[in-house]
């Protein structure tokens, strides 16, 4: 029995609607959320939304609500996300939550017993938009690393211990090389970390939306300390549940702007608490929109509502995790998003899907054919497609290049077709009928397991695939990949999988 996985995104920060970059994250966990299921193992899959802070309690006054009532409003548009893209989610965290809170309050005594956290003031540059302290050699022209403004901040506060780990962070990364990915974000955290980690304000006392501080109800809990703690909480931390001993620790999906919190300031919350680090954090890249950085003021931002009901569930799903090599940055286009949908998926698997069972319906009693002796050519096809689920299982759960996983099956998708041109079905039913039989037999199979190993991208694209090869549902398994195909079955008509997209209908 493979190994418990738990997966998580970030959880969003509910001071603004949900953008590309949010369905980003969420279908790259979907994927492999629903790959690792399929794979045999038990899954926990969790998104969420993080809701306290300075941030939110100041964009809620904006809109004139409590800020209890405002994130309550705002948490429901990124919970809309999980039917929007179909998400297999298990659970939905909220930071406002209860059980979230009780946790978070436990981590905290947990670190005063433990003597990591003490009282003092705090003098320096603070980022309400990151809720990021930053240090005065990172402050450029007035603003932090990421462009954010910055304000001059003295409050008392209390600090953890920071300072404290930095040797046993730098010895963690370089005895766990997998820990942080890609290569190149372990690089950017290990120069950071090197450079010299000072002790970190964990408490705030100029604003009131958060959780207390135990015994000074003066300050609230730093919003990252809070935020992070909800990958424990919903497994039921403190407790030591059922799913916290089956799940934790888990892989961590987040976008690159929050590696430092993940990477850093979250393995020393966890070292200082005894409890283990997750297993791996991966950084994902940013999206610009053709060509032009996105932003509310450019009005470039990419509403995930419409850019889904314009082109389809499935071709947005394919085109984010196909278009760029998970981890690096790229561009969004609505050109290449229309020549991904044409060709990819109309033109190389809609078409192969389309040609191959038209013809078995028109030609082969609309029955899946017998199969017959093999030749080289038969042999090399499923040999090549038999061996996809090896290849691109450590792609996608331990490297998560999910673009290298669809590369891969893509090539089978290419061996296909020219397999059909090669082989060319429609003569041979004049020459040869019984050797048509074994070429669509092999094509079926073929199809078989590109439809199987395409659920997790493609849930509802490859489904109907697997509809019209009649497969049953409790045969769509990746243990199910080597069964062979029922020859006789009677297969429904066939019908289009992916519609070309006209130009004219953005």
């Amino acid at each position: 029995m493979p190994d418990p996985f738990y997966i998580t995104t970030p959880i969003y920060y509910v001071n603004d609607v949900p953008h590309i970059g949010s369905v980003y994250t969420n279908v790259a966990c979907d994927v492999m959320a629903r790959f690792a299921r399929l794979d045999g193992h038990e899954v926990k899959f969790l998104t969420g939304t993080d809701e306290h802070g300075q941030k939110v309690e100041k964009s809620a006054k904006d809109a004139g609500l409590s800020p209890q009532a405002f994130v309550d409003k705002i948490s429901e548009n990124f919970q809309s996300l999980i039917p929007l893209c179909k998400l297999s989610s298990d659970d939905f965290i909220r930071t406002t939550e209860e059980r979230h809170i009780k946790g978070v309050l436990y981590l905290w005594n947990t670190l005063v017993e433990k003597g990591y956290i003490y009282l003092d003031s705090y003098k320096g540059w603070y980022s309400v938009r990151d809720e990021a302290f930053y240090g005065e050699s990172e402050i450029k022209d007035g603003k932090a690393p990421t462009g954010a403004p910055v304000e001059w901040v003295e409050e008392p506060s209390y600090f953890f211990k920071l300072s404290a780990f930095q040797e046993k962070l730098l010895n963690y990364y370089e005895n766990h090389p997998d820990f942080i990915g890609p290569v190149s974000r372990r690089n950017e955290v290990i120069q950071f970390v090197k450079s010299g980690l000072t002790d970190l304000s964990v408490s705030r006392t100029s604003f009131t939306w958060g959780i207390e501080v135990p015994n000074d109800p003066k300050h609230v809990i730093y919003v990252w300390l809070d935020a992070l703690t909800n990958y424990l909480t919903a497994l039921g931390y403190p407790e030591k549940t059922e799913d916290f001993k089956k799940f934790w620790p888990a892989l961590h999906v987040v976008g690159k702007d929050i590696l430092r919190f993940h990477t850093v300031y979250w393995p020393a919350f966890l070292m200082a608490a005894d409890l283990p680090l997750p297993s791996r954090i991966f950084a994902h890249g940013f999206w610009t929109n053709e060509g032009q950085k996105m932003s509310k003021s450019l009005k470039n931002t990419i509403d995930p509502v419409a850019l889904i009901e314009t082109y389809g569930l499935d071709p947005v799903r394919y085109f984010l995790m196909r278009e760029i090599p998970f981890g690096q940055d790229g561009n969004f286009s609505k050109a290449h998003l229309v020549g991904r949908l044409n060709g990819d998926l109309a033109n190389d698997l809609g078409n192969l899907s389309q040609r191959v069972l038209s013809f078995i319906q028109k030609n082969a009693e609309g029955r899946i054919p017998s199969k017959g002796s093999l030749n080289q050519e038969d042999k090399d096809l499923m040999e090549m497609s038999s061996n996809l689920l090896s290849k691109i299982r450590p792609m996608i759960l331990k490297d998560q290049e999910l673009h290298r996983y669809i590369e891969e099956v893509w090539k089978v998708i290419a061996a296909s077709n020219r397999y059909v041109d090669h082989q060319a079905p429609w003569a041979l039913k004049k020459t040869d009928p019984e050797r048509m039989e074994t070429v669509l037999y092999v094509l079926c199979t073929a199809l078989q397991k590109i439809g199987i190993l395409l659920q997790p991208l493609l849930p509802d694209s490859s489904g109907k695939i697997l509809d019209q090869l009649a497969l049953p549902l409790d045969k769509r398994g990746f243990e199910d990949l080597e069964t062979p195909l029922q020859t006789g079955v009677l297969l429904p008509p066939p019908s289009v999988i992916f519609p070309k997209f006209k130009e004219e209908s953005v």
